[in-house]
């Protein structure tokens, strides 16, 4: 199917048909399609000016990263365009504080991992991942990374040393199938970065703004991170936006002319990403997260053992893990396609639901059926 318009939840393909969109752009759109408020901001700004890259300031800079740390909580900003980029910034960032704050001789540091991770596609990220197709043919890879099981509190311990300069992970693992960890977990991996002086970078580009129900899905845990990777949402679906946010002592670090970003930060996408704040800022959508994800859970966990092995996820964010024997994600995202809702497979056999957070409660109940109806016939 080819889209040609988009409002809200929903979106139209070339022969005029309509669909209810449960992807929402890997959370890029949580806000929805054409949400008033942000295509208003950034009519307005194309009308002004787009770009005058870093050389230059411009008059939206200051108050982008300002608003956006108020936000968050945190204390610099560091703008920058798509989710990998912000992660390769954290990277840099990161063994650049191991070097010249913690003491590491310089080109020796390590960054520990999780499996089942995705962090972006550029080559060094890919180096530490685990899953053999996004690395199969685009080696030799970047090394300094050590990779341990997801959840596994005893095996990350065991993998910091003094040669560790951060604990990179997602608080929710999206790609690995909407995966949250075990309880205490992400409260014990804080202490042992605490214990060891390692840093605690938390990728939340998909699970951060409010899809979980919180602003960040650290939130959760009352756990705070070193440094925060925002993304896909911070644009709102309109353009790539994104950001390193955190501590100043270790964003800090850098020095002028160290690192930069021709778009990072430009006019535009701080005019757009002012108001995604702005949204954000007001506490509607965290709670729309939160009541519709309970929702969402509470008649999704009825499908276990009816064609869905686990339900798993945070707000209005799910994994349907489908049951063996069953169809595979692909076979159920085509059927549900069939049926006018916009799904995709994860895993090969996880369905991830992840509608935008604009969506009504009586279209999300249409989708369940839908996702009801596929499950069970």
């Amino acid at each position: 199917m080819v889209i040609t318009s988009g409002e809200g939840a929903w979106v139209t393909d070339v022969t005029g048909r309509r669909y209810l969109d449960l992807l929402a752009g890997y959370s890029a759109l949580n806000f929805g399609h054409r949400h008033p408020a942000l295509v208003a901001a950034a009519v307005e700004q194309l009308e002004r000016v787009t770009l005058t890259s870093r050389a230059f300031h411009h008059t939206l800079l200051g108050a982008f990263c300002r608003e956006l740390a108020q936000l968050t909580g945190t204390e610099m900003v560091l703008p920058v365009n798509t989710g990998a980029e912000a992660v390769e910034s954290a990277i840099k960032v990161a063994r650049l504080w191991a070097y010249r704050a913690k003491g590491i001789p310089d080109g020796t540091a390590e960054i520990v991992v999780m499996s089942g991770n995705f962090h972006g596609r550029t080559t060094t990220i890919v180096s530490f991942s685990t899953e053999e197709e996004s690395r199969a043919g685009f080696g030799p890879f970047t090394p300094g990374f050590v990779v341990v099981p997801y959840g596994d509190l005893d095996a990350l311990r065991g993998a910091i040393t003094s040669r560790t300069a951060a604990v990179l992970l997602e608080p929710v693992q999206g790609e690995a199938g909407v995966l949250v960890p075990p309880p205490g977990y992400l409260a014990g991996v804080r202490a042992a970065c605490d214990d060891t002086g390692a840093l605690l970078i938390a990728d939340e580009i998909q699970s951060g703004l409010a899809r979980t129900g919180e602003l960040l899905a650290l939130d959760h845990d009352h756990v705070r991170a070193d440094l925060y990777t925002l993304g896909k949402a911070l644009g709102g679906g309109i353009l790539p936006v994104s950001a390193v946010v955190g501590r100043r002592a270790v964003l800090g670090v850098l020095r002028p002319g160290e690192h930069g970003s021709t778009f990072g930060g430009n006019p535009l996408a701080c005019a757009v990403g002012r108001a995604v704040i702005a949204l954000l800022a007001s506490g509607e959508f965290q709670s729309r997260s939160q009541e519709l994800g309970a929702h969402l859970h509470t008649r999704l966990r009825t499908l276990v053992d009816c064609g869905a092995a686990q339900i798993t996820g945070r707000g209005l964010w799910a994994g349907v893990h489908l049951a063996p024997g069953g169809p595979t994600g692909r076979m159920a995202a085509e059927a549900l396609l069939a049926r006018g809702v916009l799904c995709k497979e994860t895993q090969t056999t996880t369905l991830r639901i992840a509608p935008p957070l604009v969506i009504s409660r009586d279209d999300l109940d249409l989708a369940l059926d839908a996702i009801t109806d596929v499950l069970l016939h």
